[in-house]
């Protein structure tokens, strides 16, 4: 059985970037490098030393995070909707090699029961025929 082709529907520019936006943001090295500015973020506006341009309670980071998550959360539902267009044909192209299969194998039962069928009509007449001759046999021997 021949191998299908994988899954590949054209992309528009924007999906494009909506796929490799998920891939990034769904990294482990983002989450790391994240947490890392969030950290020196906070920690600069702690310490006394530097000027402090966002301080406690971090109004300025807040509105940073909210701005991202505003953008990340659609951006990654534009993602996860193209794959999930993906898996339907994928899903598709599984039932229909199912339906193939199915048919396939239901031809081939037919087939078998065909010759069955055939060797146990040529069975029955060669019985018969066996039979007839073991009766003639029996009649010439009396």
């Amino acid at each position: 059985m021949r191998q299908a082709k994988p899954i590949s529907l054209p992309r528009t520019y924007g999906e494009y970037l909506a796929d490799q936006i998920a891939a990034l943001v769904g990294s482990w090295r983002f989450i790391i490098v994240q947490s890392a500015v969030l950290v020196l973020w906070i920690v600069f506006n702690v310490v006394a030393w530097v000027q402090h341009w966002d301080p406690y309670p971090f109004i300025l980071l807040n509105l940073v995070l909210s701005f991202q998550a505003a953008f990340t959360a659609p951006i990654l539902m534009m993602a996860q909707n193209r794959q999930s267009d993906i898996d339907r044909q994928k899903a598709q192209l599984d039932y229909d090699v199912n339906l193939r299969a199915e048919l396939d194998i239901e031809a081939l039962h037919e087939k078998i029961d065909l010759l069955r069928q055939e060797d146990i009509t040529r069975l029955v007449g060669l019985l018969e025929m066996l039979t007839r001759e073991r009766i003639e046999k029996g009649d010439s021997k009396t």
